[in-house]
């Protein structure tokens, strides 16, 4: 004879299960290469929102400029991704590589992304994009 409550220890066995995995695999979701990414793709699909909230408040103002900068372009990312390449006290920096095409009425003009180094900072907890060199 199965006891009354097995149903339910083994749905609450299976939930908890669940959430420990998911917990596990969102640990490396938001590093600093991460958030330069997020920065970029909010660039690209011009959510200003996502861009500051992506941005550290020092940066903020910059990622609004940026924004409006290709306000009235189709804008793009080609062979995109980042990696984290050093550390400067702490901050992280971030290489990456790939291109920003901004499309001018059918001519493309590519920005390559490898040319500049990204400063990621965390801020409350999350890394986010903080400049360039």
């Amino acid at each position: 004879m199965k006891p009354k409550n097995q149903p339910i220890f083994l749905v609450t066995l299976t939930l908890a299960f669940a959430l420990l995995l998911t917990g596990c695999s969102q640990g490396n979701v938001n590093d600093a290469a991460s958030a330069i990414q997020a920065y970029f793709e909010a660039l690209v699909s011009q959510d200003e929102a996502l861009l500051v909230n992506s941005s550290c408040a020092e940066w903020e103002d910059d990622a609004i400029l940026e924004l409006d900068s290709l306000a009235a372009v189709s804008v793009s990312l080609e062979n995109f991704s980042c990696s984290e390449a050093g550390q400067e006290g702490e901050a992280r920096l971030v290489a990456c590589t790939g291109n920003l095409i901004a499309d001018y009425n059918g001519e493309e003009q590519a920005i390559d992304l490898a040319e500049r180094s990204y400063i990621a900072v965390q801020e409350d907890g999350e890394w986010r994009m903080c400049g360039y060199r």
